[in-house]
């Protein structure tokens, strides 16, 4: 059976199907329970892997999400060279939308781009040159829309290659050439699994690593300690603690280190004050 639609987006990410997505959004009719089918341009070609699709009604009707076949192309790749994961090339920076304003001071026709907003001091970013405030325009000869759209094109380059982007300086536009790289391999001595009498307990924590910056897509230059896992039946989890929470003041002390944060929980309190950051928002709170 074939069913016709638009294709009405792409790199579509955070649809809450996964983590890691650019999809294509089509209103083609795919039944649930279709998730590997092909989705096919007007010539047959096959450009996407069905994976989802949003329907109120539980039917065929709705919004379609199809992984896109260079994407696929990709991960086969990886599984084929005998890699047990598939990564993205870290680039060390964080990007941002490029709105209407910015795009009308820069004399940008449109709002377009990717604009850095954070460079890690030792990333491949920072190596080639690139600095806050500079915008990404074209990757590989092929345009950047939005970050997303970069994210895209970065992950289906693959680690190890190296590529020239278009960029929109300070001093105008540049091409700059850039290697992509793994993102650097976590040290096992930064995660740990909290005890004692306090309520981060049974918690397993981390330092915020490169690795597990640019997987959360935090500022590369973040540094402090972020809960990893949240057991059930911990203390942690009683308290409700959650993964992707980063403890930043405990008691009064800034925490920036997994030894640091375990410091301060030895010594124990009457009452514990703290600070974490959930979605980029601080919560206090005391537990007596």
């Amino acid at each position: 059976t074939v069913t016709s639609g638009i294709v009405s987006a792409l790199a579509r990410n955070r649809v809450g199907v996964s983590d890691f997505g650019f999809f294509i959004q089509t209103d083609a009719a795919i039944n649930p329970g279709n998730s590997g089918g092909a989705l096919i341009d007007m010539n047959g070609h096959l450009i996407g892997i069905n994976t989802a699709i949003f329907t109120r009604s539980g039917g065929s009707n709705g919004i379609g999400f199809a992984t896109p076949a260079n994407l696929v192309r990709a991960v086969v790749e990886t599984a084929e060279s005998g890699s047990d994961i598939f990564e993205r090339p870290y680039i060390g920076a964080t990007f941002e939308t490029v709105t209407s304003d910015i795009a009308e001071a820069l004399g940008l026709d449109h709002a377009t781009g990717a604009l850095i907003s954070d460079v890690a001091a030792d990333g491949p970013a920072a190596k080639a040159g690139l600095r806050a405030g500079d915008i990404i325009l074209g990757f590989n000869g092929q345009p950047v829309e939005h970050p997303d759209a970069l994210g895209y094109r970065l992950a289906t380059t693959g680690v190890g290659a190296t590529a020239e982007l278009d960029v929109l300086g300070r001093k105008g536009r540049k091409t700059v050439k850039i290697t992509l790289q793994a993102a650097p391999a976590d040290d096992p001595r930064d995660r740990r699994t909290l005890e004692g009498e306090n309520p981060f307990a049974g918690a397993v924590v981390s330092n915020i690593t490169p690795r597990i910056a640019d997987q959360l897509r935090l500022s590369p230059s973040l540094r402090g300690v972020i809960i990893i896992e949240v057991p059930r039946q911990s203390l942690a989890s009683r308290y409700g603690f959650r993964p992707g929470d980063i403890i930043s003041d405990v008691n009064g002390a800034t925490i920036t280190t997994v030894d640091g944060l375990a410091e301060v929980l030895k010594r124990g309190a009457n009452f514990w004050r703290f600070e974490i950051i959930r979605d980029g928002r601080r919560i206090r709170q005391i537990i007596r």
